[in-house]
């Protein structure tokens, strides 16, 4: 049995292994005939996982929200930075998602009023000077990429999906399958238009390899990271779990100069430093930044200081450590509930 450390480590390795592998797939074909072949077998597993699981299903009137938020994330998210990825590395693409913990943070300020003392403005930035120093802004060519500007609208859908999603009472699994059920659908409908705009291999000539590639990346990418991260949750908080997310850069940087050949820039190592070095800066002082998946239940909303030491010590963390989150999250909780009780479904 995994524990909660090994599972989100584990997770944050596919979504990493996933965006390289669909690096591989766009120089053969186009970016949603990708995510159409990635989210067909990803739903067909998670419907398998919440028929042989039982999970539970929430009310109908709570259904409507979890698909507006699929089509959000991954629906829109998706699309875009699938497309971004076609025009830009997949390690660029891994460092520019390393910058979602800052706009929820930036959310957070705009929408919930939180208070953002002196420090948190330097880490954004900070954060923000690595964006521009990762999608060459800052460097030679002196103007943002297209596929950074896509990738970034990407993780802005994500962060806005976070701030909407926190207050949605329903099965974590069920609402990850029927929200990637309705990305699915957005892929779908907007297919079409792909097909009449480019040239797609006839399925009947596509080796093998690229079909299992394909596949195997959808899998690792939707649906095997997402059973980790759940897996996860059961026994850490989110806090402590988006703090290992700051993994996914590193493994996409890795695996993208193992397996792609693909090397940085010195302005762009500056500018992974600045992203990650913020990002982690932003998590460790307590701030709950979850990235796909809410906290739906009372045992997840459970307070830190309440676990024994064996627990304490499978998330990392001390006694100490655990109060002082509990008492920032006590002092956030208010905040929060001001904002998404527009959002409560009941």
């Amino acid at each position: 049995m995994f524990s909660s450390r090994a599972a989100i480590v584990s997770a944050c390795l596919c979504w990493a292994l996933g965006t390289i592998l669909s690096k591989t797939l766009l120089s053969s074909f186009p970016p949603v005939t990708v995510l159409v072949f990635q989210l067909t077998p990803s739903v067909i597993a998670l419907w398998l996982a919440v028929v042989l699981t039982r999970s539970r299903i929430p009310s109908f009137r709570v259904l409507p929200a979890i698909a507006l938020l699929g089509l959000l994330n991954p629906g829109w998210a998706y699309t875009l930075s699938m497309f971004g990825l076609a025009e830009t590395s997949a390690s660029v693409a891994t460092l520019l998602w390393a910058f979602e913990p800052i706009l929820i943070l930036g959310l957070a300020w705009a929408f919930l009023g939180e208070r953002i003392d002196r420090q948190l403005v330097g880490l954004v930035a900070l954060a923000t000077c690595g964006v521009l120093l990762v999608s060459g802004v800052l460097g030679a060519s002196a103007m943002m990429s297209s596929g950074s500007v896509l990738i970034l609208a990407g993780v802005l859908c994500c962060a806005i999906y976070t701030v909407l999603a926190r207050n949605l009472d329903a099965d974590p699994l069920f609402t990850v399958t029927v929200q990637q059920s309705v990305a699915l659908g957005w892929v779908l409908a907007i297919w079409p238009f792909e097909l009449h705009s480019v040239d797609v291999p006839n399925i009947a000539t596509i080796p093998y390899r690229d079909i299992a590639t394909i596949i195997l990346s959808g899998l690792l990418y939707y649906a095997l990271a997402y059973w980790f991260y759940l897996h996860a949750l059961r026994s850490m908080p989110a806090s402590v779990a988006g703090s290992f997310f700051n993994l996914i850069p590193v493994f996409g940087v890795t695996g993208s100069f193992l397996f792609l050949g693909e090397r940085l820039a010195v302005s762009q190592w500056l500018g992974a430093v600045l992203i990650v070095g913020a990002a982690v800066a932003v998590l460790r002082r307590g701030i709950d930044l979850p990235v796909t998946v809410v906290e739906l239940s009372p045992q997840q909303d459970r307070r830190l200081s309440t676990l024994d030491a064996h627990q304490l010590d499978d998330l990392g963390i001390s006694c100490e450590q655990a109060s002082e989150i509990d008492d920032q999250a006590s002092h956030r909780h208010g905040i929060w509930n001001a904002f998404a009780s527009r959002w409560r479904i009941r």
